[in-house]
């Protein structure tokens, strides 16, 4: 029964059906599954959807309506991990925003689904986050990752500003720095002193994982 309803919520998150993938969240706690199997199917489904979107297969529309389905059942087996005196493992903390000037929240909202889902507490600052905001949440966080997004050439210069007032106030050297968006390349991120830099959100994924193991 329970392999069932693993494969069911796994083919509903894969059809981009959000009342069903809840539904079958719930069913999956009714019947004892362990919350954290249903959230490991719901992260390999995620993933399979981001990974399809890399590679052109499917569309943002699609992708965007994977992420709103997985979101609408992770507070429920959050809950349920809770209410049984556990809480989700955790590969790590990470800030992420997009940089001042910048609006856009698209890339940003579908890195900070793919990170959750795939073990990371996200604080996501969210859109036009001046580098004072960025550093403030990095002294009250403490997270071990800081992510900047990017969408516009004009706004890219911001993350390197954001890092500079890191080593300013002489904390660069206590997180690791990835950065993203349209105009941003590996030669950037470089240049302005990230530690890495991801085209994708399933490949950003893969870089918070590398960069933690460091």
């Amino acid at each position: 029964m329970g392999d069932r309803i693993l494969e069911e919520i796994r083919q509903a998150l894969l059809n981009y059906e959000e009342e069903e993938v809840c539904r079958l969240a719930t069913a999956s706690i009714e019947e004892g599954i362990d919350p954290l199997e249903t959230i490991e199917m719901l992260t390999s489904a995620i993933t399979d959807i981001g990974e399809r979107f890399g590679s052109g297969e499917l569309w943002l529309p699609e992708l965007l309506r994977g992420a709103k389905a997985m979101n609408s059942a992770m507070p429920l087996l959050h809950e349920e991990i809770k209410s049984r005196g556990g809480k989700p493992a955790s590969r790590g903390t990470i800030v992420i925003g997009t940089v001042f000037g910048d609006i856009h929240s698209i890339g940003l909202d579908i890195v900070a689904t793919l990170l959750s889902a795939n073990g990371f507490e996200v604080k996501n600052l969210g859109v036009n986050v001046t580098a004072e905001e960025f550093i403030e949440a990095v002294r009250s966080e403490e997270p071990d990752l800081l992510g900047m997004s990017a969408l516009l050439t004009t706004t890219a210069p911001e993350q390197k500003r954001v890092i500079d007032h890191l080593v300013a106030e002489n904390l660069r050297a206590k997180i690791k720095v990835m950065v993203g968006g349209g105009p941003i390349t590996e030669t950037f991120a470089r240049e302005i002193g990230a530690d890495g830099y991801a085209p994708t959100a399933s490949l950003a994924v893969d870089l918070a994982v590398r960069l933690l193991a460091r």
